[in-house]
């Protein structure tokens, strides 16, 4: 009887693991990885998204009809009858022994059939990974020390890159970033949205008209079509406006401890006489945002500030973007009677599997849990939004920018899919600013130096990202898994990996993929040189105290 029940968990075990590497895969589009991990710390969010975007009672009552069929079919003969004799001392050691050593034997299979997953296609090998062992590996390996498992350079020589990149000196990128502008000071609203993809938007080629908001805001404002998302999660996003460097191996800056205290926009803002405000429609622990954000001085707004007649719809991951964006409404006119500008940082939650959101908004019903109704809700909210903003006596004086945190999928047949990490990204503030277009690629940590250079402001800090509008900028984008340091510099695109891996490609457009790439024929020592420069240093200076 104990051997069936241990087999009952043990088969039930199996076949869960399978369900959620399914659930998983659907998601992601890979096996088990560092997200898997992070998840396990969020399990209220992470069930409860589960719950809400599957059918899991019908899958669980699979799972345990399966399960017992398939312990019944092994011991249907054995139960019931007599205990048989207890083993000796001896002979339970002896097996113990085998199946510690059969163990130790499997797992070290599945290691060395790590060596196999070798394919040009990442589908190709994540297929025949095994999910649990690359589980097991994500939560060992889920920081990386860039110098311990990267290609580097001297220090000077990669200090030298960056300094002479940024005019900056010394063993910093830490520098003084001039005007030669009159410095203005309107309120700044920061608007980033959840999954929001370039592709989603008429402007880059979407047909399902999901976006008609975004596609208008971008006909009326200083538009920048080529802008890179620097990483698939919402923290990579988050660290990219909010601390202007590029994304480091492993964890984001954003989960990591001590990550309080940073040049960040609302430092740079709040010498500036600014007040500084985040605002989430869920739960702000949640990826270590709350500690990252009261860290660095902003005012946090998340669900638990909202009362209960301020709540019309939430899911698992909060409340609805109509309603975090009347709470930002409410709580900004009470800020600018102060007669103190404001920034406001403002993160979309809606565009979020399971895509649940209030009825009759839009034409896809809202019980369809599809991503096409999560973004056009998504865009119909940042089109209310605006709509109210317009009514409000400080919106004259505010300028937004608006922008995704990451594509909605970033999984192709290549380490870094480029397409998979265009977003869409447009300074909004019809009385300030004429609708223009820039076309020039950058990175998504270049928007916030943009806007700061729009407005004239001088200031102190170690940003990586640039003026976008500047005449010397140098078109590139720095583009990341949690492994893989990508870096485009015009058609070169250079990838860092663990163990001292590089590869580099050419961007070779065809007619069928846009963001078709090539493996070059001789390597770019160039290229290479300034992507291992730019890592190797934002890892070492990028968390600096001044």
């Amino acid at each position: 009887m104990w051997l069936a029940i241990l087999v009952v968990l043990y088969v039930g075990s199996v076949i869960l693991n399978a369900a959620c590497e399914v659930v998983f895969w659907s998601e992601f589009g890979v096996r088990y990885n560092f997200i898997a991990v992070d998840y396990l710390v969020y399990t209220n969010e992470v069930i409860g998204n589960i719950v809400e975007s599957y059918p899991i009672g019908w899958w669980m009552l699979c799972l345990v009809v399966v399960t017992f069929a398939a312990v019944w079919s092994v011991f249907r003969r054995d139960l019931g009858q007599p205990v048989p004799d207890a083993e000796p001392l001896r002979s339970k050691i002896g097996a113990w022994a085998v199946y510690g050593v059969m163990a130790m034997a499997a797992f070290g299979i599945m290691r060395f059939n790590t060596r196999f997953q070798n394919s040009a296609n990442v589908y190709v090998n994540e297929l025949q990974a095994n999910g649990a062992y690359k589980f097991c590996e994500a939560f060992v390996k889920n920081e990386l020390d860039y110098k311990q498992f990267y290609l580097t350079l001297p220090d000077d020589e990669a200090a030298a890159i960056v300094h002479a990149e940024y005019g900056s000196s010394g063993d910093s990128n830490f520098r003084h970033v001039a005007s030669d502008r009159l410095e203005e000071h309107p309120n700044i609203v920061l608007v980033t949205l959840e999954s929001m993809s370039a592709s989603f938007l008429e402007r880059f080629g979407g047909t399902e008209a999901l976006t008609p908001c975004l596609d208008a805001l971008c006909r009326e404002g200083l538009s920048f079509d080529n802008i890179y998302a620097t990483g698939n999660r919402t923290v990579r996003g988050l660290e990219a406006v909010s601390l202007s460097l590029p994304p480091c191996p492993g964890q984001s800056l954003i989960k990591r401890p001590d990550n309080g205290g940073l040049f960040t926009t609302a430092s740079v803002l709040r010498a500036k006489g600014y007040s500084t405000t985040y605002f989430y429609g869920g739960n702000a622990y949640f990826d270590n945002m709350e500690a990252f954000f009261g860290g660095n001085g902003y005012e946090i707004v998340d669900k638990k500030s909202y009362a209960p007649d301020e709540i019309t719809f939430a899911n698992i991951w909060g409340v609805c973007d109509e309603d975090a964006y009347r709470k930002a409404i409410a709580v900004l006119s009470q800020k600018a009677a102060s007669g103190v500008p404001f920034f406001a940082h403002i993160m979309s939650v809606s565009n979020h599997r399971p895509y649940t959101y209030p009825d009759g908004r839009i034409p896809i019903p809202n019980d369809s849990k599809s991503r096409a109704g999560g973004v056009m809700y998504s865009d119909y909210a940042l089109g209310e939004f605006i709509a109210q903003a317009k009514k409000q006596p400080w919106f004259d004086n505010t300028v937004f920018l608006i922008t995704a945190d990451h594509c909605a999928s970033s999984a192709g047949k290549t380490e870094i899919p480029l397409g998979r990490y265009r977003i869409p990204a447009v300074i909004y503030a019809p009385s300030r600013i004429a609708p223009a277009t820039v076309g020039k690629i950058a990175s998504q940590i270049d928007l916030v130096p943009t806007l700061l250079a729009l407005l004239g402001m001088d200031y102190d800090a170690g940003f990586y990202g640039r003026n976008i509008l500047a005449d010397d900028f140098r078109e590139r984008a720095f583009i990341a898994t949690y492994e893989n340091l990508g870096y485009l510099d015009g058609e070169v695109f250079t990838v860092l990996s663990p163990v001292c891996r590089v590869s580099q490609y050419r961007v070779a457009p065809t007619e069928q993929d846009p963001y078709h790439v090539e493996p070059l024929a001789e390597p770019d020592t160039v290229n290479l040189r300034r992507a291992i420069g730019f890592y190797q240093t934002a890892g070492e200076w990028g968390t600096r105290r001044y």
